[in-house]
């Protein structure tokens, strides 16, 4: 079977909403590396959407799900419980930013994770308002629609959506919107269109994820915390995409110093397989009464599993420091490229959650999102697999394993170089 043959069956088989970013089906993986059913190798920037920060198919991983899978793979948390939940909430509750004791809930996608904050956030104050931001992404449930800041792919023609969701700008100063213009717009949302007093909990991703890669600075988050302090709102941070090392830190909080009453955490926390959860203050975690929170396959063991095993290598080989290498190596890689290369618009990274946005003329108010998706299959026919997003779809966006070599890393930049310039591989 080759990639034509099966795309032809996956169009027969798998509703067209499933969007697919690369027509190449995998069939074996080995950290930053990707080979197709047809044998061609590619080199993954992408990692599965920011989830392989530990690489595909890591030893450590793989030992520790196949010893889970040998004893069992599936008994319920709420039915029998087991240990290896509750070590890993342990290890996570004792990582997460602040020093107020914290309790974990798992469950299995990171949307359940954020709909399951809502749910505690509501329970914990009483009150039923939510304050998002434009540009998020919460994810592809009711409520996690409803909470996100795109329209188009996501919410089209899927609503109505739950009640008493409001949302203010997100500062990304490259698109003209400043970290004050942001707090005056939460602001005027108190004045024109909900009360605080009714406000349950602010979301918010330390760094946008689908919406670009804009990052809260730590005054920004010092200020949403001393906002939701005087009001007795809760803030939730959205560490899906940001947490496990892949900002340079374990989670990206940690650069705000602050602490949330909550985090949403999946991806990357188990090397690959389902599991996520919440992360939050105890005596918020225990508003909700027994029985109102779970799901049969929350916390699964083999998740569980890899969850610890992906703490100890993140510990082992200090993946924080070497996500901050990669970022500063590809910030360098791509400032090279903008010098003779003015639709670079914008270079941002926070460790190894980088991004370059692509514009026409080097003017911020002309995005090229056709470039941007010309760029990314002439890449992906030369061996290297990349992501774009934002909310105007000119972003190219940078999810390496932290444990690519730099090598390959090189490799990887060269072929991107070299498709930016018009050139094929057999320039290189």
């Amino acid at each position: 079977m080759d990639n034509v043959s099966l795309w032809k069956n996956r169009e027969g088989a798998v509703p067209r909403g499933v969007g697919v970013m690369h027509p190449v089906f995998a069939a074996r993986a080995q950290n930053a590396e990707i080979w197709d059913i047809e044998g061609k190798r590619y080199i993954d920037f992408a990692s599965g959407i920011a989830v392989t920060n530990t690489g595909h198919n890591h030893p450590k991983i793989t030992d520790a799900v196949t010893r889970q899978v040998q004893s069992f793979s599936h008994v319920c948390f709420q039915v029998t419980p087991y240990d290896s939940y509750i070590k890993l909430a342990e290890k996570l509750n004792a990582l997460a930013p602040g020093d107020s004791p914290k309790k974990t809930l798992f469950l299995s996608t990171g949307a359940e994770a954020v709909e399951n904050a809502i749910k505690i956030a509501r329970a914990a104050t009483g009150r039923p308002a939510i304050i998002a931001f434009s540009g998020a992404f919460h994810g592809r449930t009711m409520m996690g629609m409803a909470l996100t800041g795109k329209i188009v792919p996501y919410k089209t023609g899927f609503g109505p959506f739950p009640g008493d969701i409001y949302h203010v700008p997100f500062p990304a100063p490259y698109l003209g919107v400043d970290e004050a213009q942001s707090l005056a717009a939460l602001q005027a949302l108190f004045k024109t269109d909900v009360e605080p007093q009714r406000v349950a909990a602010i979301i918010i991703e330390p760094v946008q994820g689908e919406g670009g890669f804009y990052q809260a600075s730590k005054n920004f988050m010092q200020s949403l915390r001393d906002l939701c302090d005087a009001h007795g709102i809760l803030l939730i941070c959205d560490e899906i995409q940001t947490g496990f090392a892949r900002t340079g830190k374990m989670f990206a909080t940690d650069y705000a110093e602050i602490e949330p009453d909550m985090i949403t955490v999946a991806k990357a926390m188990a090397g690959g397989y389902p599991i996520s959860g919440v992360i939050g203050k105890a005596d918020i975690m225990d508003a909700p009464a027994p029985g109102g929170l779970g799901g049969t396959y929350g916390g699964s063991p083999l998740g569980c599993a890899a969850g610890l095993a992906v703490l100890e290598i993140i510990e082992a080989d200090n993946l924080c420091q070497r996500a901050i290498e990669i970022g500063d190596h590809i910030v360098r890689r791509l400032e090279g490229l903008r010098q003779s290369d003015n639709g670079i618009g914008d270079i941002r990274t926070l460790g190894a959650m980088s991004a370059m946005e692509l514009v026409k003329e080097g003017d911020a108010e002309k995005p090229d999102p056709e470039r941007t998706k010309q760029i990314v299959a002439a890449a992906r026919a030369q061996g290297l697999l990349l992501l774009s997003c934002g909310v105007r779809a000119n972003v190219i966006r940078f999810l390496t394993p932290l444990t690519i070599p730099f090598e390959i890393l090189d490799e990887g930049l060269d072929i991107l170089a070299h498709v930016m310039r018009g050139k094929t591989k057999s320039d290189i």
